[in-house]
């Protein structure tokens, strides 16, 4: 008897989990996603439609950047992580890993646009022409010295940098390491400004890690300065500072174009049509990313991707445009859709 009662019990024991299991499986009935700071106004402009216009319950969206949303994403599967993240560059294969080494395997990628960074400072000054050089004299930790060589960067003006320039204190708000933006601030500006000096071109063929970590790493001695995640934040702390340059995605420079104005990148302004034709030279796309183990548990996720990848949301006169969101043309658009319907899987 003792022996049974024991086998009873842990029947009992085993029931108890599993009903526990199955309610976790049903417990979360909003989706969750969270990612980029760039993404996260289109997001949170689809997911309030489509709270309004189904019968699911309104997505919650989360800014964490995007380094930080794919590190939630690929902590594993089950309703306590994301069902969705956002990015402002495309997942990197370490990320894969990562994910694939917690159980996710199958993932549905989707490229919803295009993005420019801009350097924006406030119209209570005169707007910046600037180069990708500039950019990169300015805010390198480590500069050419004249001779073939690097030094620590000596640059406290534009000026210094730049005869050109005005003779203002070098002061730069810019998002963190986790966010996307940085990532690719980093190598469409930094690197692009980085590499017009021929013997730094040539490094990259010698030696890439020492390319790359000279061309890559953000001076640390405050003409730098980390403003977090919150876009919006910059662009209040621009406001108060008029001498400072901030950077962020399109989408807030077009937003709050009454108090701030873009920089001009070699001669480019960042604009709508020079972002979408690729000559603005700091562009970007933009992506999210699905996690296809938690489609049929949590409820909403074909119909939220079919809200997205629509040409009224998408399209070149969908209601994300009025956000700021750059789109694709009509056959990348058709190629994209394609793949949201199928739930093609990632392939790097």
């Amino acid at each position: 008897m003792p022996k049974m009662k024991t086998t009873l019990t842990a029947l009992a024991v085993s029931a108890v989990a599993m009903a526990a299991t199955s309610g976790a499986a049903v417990a979360r009935e909003q989706i969750k996603i969270v990612g980029s700071s760039t993404v996260f106004p289109f997001a949170t402009t689809v997911a309030e439609r489509f709270g309004k216009n189904t019968s699911f319950k309104t997505p919650v969206v989360e800014s964490t950047g995007s380094g930080g949303g794919l590190k939630l994403f690929c902590a594993g599967v089950g309703v306590e992580h994301p069902d969705i993240t956002n990015a402002s560059r495309r997942i990197k294969a370490s990320e894969v890993a990562k994910c694939a080494k917690n159980g996710i395997t199958d993932i549905v990628e989707v490229k919803i646009g295009y993005d420019g960074i801009v350097l924006a400072n406030s119209r209570k000054s005169d707007p910046y022409k600037l180069t990708l050089q500039d950019v990169f004299l300015a805010l390198a930790k480590d500069v050419p010295d004249g001779d073939g060589k690097t030094m620590a960067n000596p640059y406290k003006t534009w000026r210094d940098v730049n005869a050109e320039l005005p003779d203002v204190k070098i002061e730069v708000l810019g998002p963190p390491p986790t966010s996307g933006t940085r990532d690719a601030f980093v190598e469409l500006a930094m690197e692009g400004g980085c590499k017009k000096f021929e013997w730094i071109k040539a490094m990259k063929k010698a030696d890439k890690k020492a390319y790359k970590s000279l061309c890559h790493t953000i001076r640390e001695d405050g003409a730098f300065i980390e403003a977090g995640e919150n876009d919006n934040l910059i662009v209040k702390k621009l406001n108060a500072n008029p001498g400072a340059l901030g950077i962020f995605g399109f989408s807030f420079l077009d937003q709050n174009s009454d108090s701030v104005q873009g920089s001009t990148i070699d001669g480019e302004a960042p604009e709508f049509e020079k972002i979408a034709d690729g000559s603005y030279p700091v562009s970007r796309s933009l992506f999210f990313y699905v996690k296809k183990a938690h489609i049929g548990t949590v409820p909403g996720i074909e119909d939220f991707l079919a809200e997205f990848a629509n040409e009224d949301t998408w399209g070149e006169d969908g209601y994300l445009t009025d956000k700021g969101l750059i789109p694709m043309g009509d056959e990348e658009r058709a190629e994209w859709e394609a793949k949201v319907k199928s739930l093609t899987n990632l392939s790097m």
